[in-house]
C-alpha cells in the first residue's frame, strides 16, 4: 500500500501528466518491488510479495482520487470474493474489473455479479489476442493443438456476413450487447476505425443465443497466469482453478 502513490507517481512522470481517468490494481497477486515488470530469482520463479492486503491496498488507491492523481480506480482479474471483499470496505468502490473476457471466455458468473454490484466488466481480450496466442504456443505455454480464434470461427463468420460486418465487429458488438466495456488492441488505423463502427446495428436475441453458447467456461481462457509465469501460484491470493 506505501508504493501506490509512488508507482502511480510514475506513471504521471512519464505520461506528462497531473492525473490519469482511471488507474487500475492490475493482479490481486503481489510481486516484490523492482523495476521489472516481473521479478524472478535464479531458479525463474516469481518473486512473490505473500503480505498482500486488499483492503489496505485499495485504501491507498482512494486516497489518489482524494488527492486528484486519479479521477476513477479500479482493479483486474479480481475474483468474485476479492472483488467483493474490496467492496464491502470501499469508500469509493471500483469503477470497473478488467478480465479476460471474449466469446470462447464469458465469465457468465462474473457478469450477473458485475451487474447486481455496479462494478462495471471491461473486457481485454476481446477478439481473442492472435499474436499472444501464437507466441504462447511457440514458448510452449498453451496447448498447441487448441483453438483459440474466435475471429475465425464460422458462426461469427456467418452473423458478420449478415449485417455487413467484419468478424471482429461482431465480436465486439456482442461483448457490448452483454452490458461490458471493450478495450481491443490494435496497432493499425484502419482496424482502430472499424472496431469503433459497432454502434449502427444490433445482434437479434437469436445471433446472441448463438453466440452465448460458444462460451467453454474454463476451457476457452487463454491467459492462465501460473502456466505462463513460474510460481505465480503459490500466492494465497492465485485467482486462477488448477488445469
Amino acid at each position: 500500500p506505501n508504493l501506490v502513490q509512488e508507482y502511480l507517481g510514475r506513471c504521471l512522470r512519464d505520461l506528462q501528466l497531473s492525473y490519469v481517468d482511471l488507474y487500475l490494481i492490475h493482479h490481486p497477486v503481489g510481486f516484490e518491488p523492482c523495476e521489472e515488470a516481473v521479478p524472478v530469482d535464479a531458479e525463474g520463479n516469481v518473486r512473490l510479495d505473500l503480505t498482500t492486503d486488499h483492503v489496505a491496498m485499495w485504501k491507498a488507491m482512494e486516497e489518489q482520487v482524494d488527492a486528484g492523481r486519479a479521477k476513477a480506480i479500479g482493479i483486474s482479474n479480481f475474483t468474485i470474493p476479492q472483488a467483493d471483499r474490496i467492496l464491502k470496505n470501499a469508500r469509493i468502490p471500483p469503477a470497473v474489473n478488467q478480465v479476460e473476457f471474449h466469446l470462447y471466455f464469458q465469465e457468465k458468473e462474473l457478469q450477473a455479479w458485475s451487474k447486481k454490484s455496479g462494478v462495471h466488466l471491461t473486457a481485454y481480450s476481446s477478439l481473442g489476442s492472435p499474436g499472444m496466442v501464437a507466441t504462447l504456443k511457440s514458448q510452449g505455454k498453451i496447448d498447441k493443438n487448441k483453438e483459440f480464434n474466435p475471429v475465425t470461427d464460422p458462426v461469427v463468420a456467418r452473423i458478420a456476413k449478415a449485417h455487413n460486418k467484419t468478424p471482429a465487429q461482431v465480436l465486439l458488438r456482442h461483448i457490448l450487447q452483454l452490458g461490458a466495456v471493450v478495450i481491443p488492441k490494435s496497432t493499425n488505423p484502419e482496424r482502430m476505425k472499424e472496431n469503433l463502427q459497432v454502434f449502427d446495428f444490433e445482434l437479434t436475441n437469436a445471433e446472441m443465443s448463438e453466440l452465448n453458447a460458444l462460451d467453454r467456461g474454463e476451457q476457452g481462457r487463454i491467459f492462465h497466469l501460473p502456466s505462463i509465469i513460474k510460481g505465480y501460484d503459490k500466492h494465497p491470493e492465485n485467482p486462477y482453478p488448477k488445469l
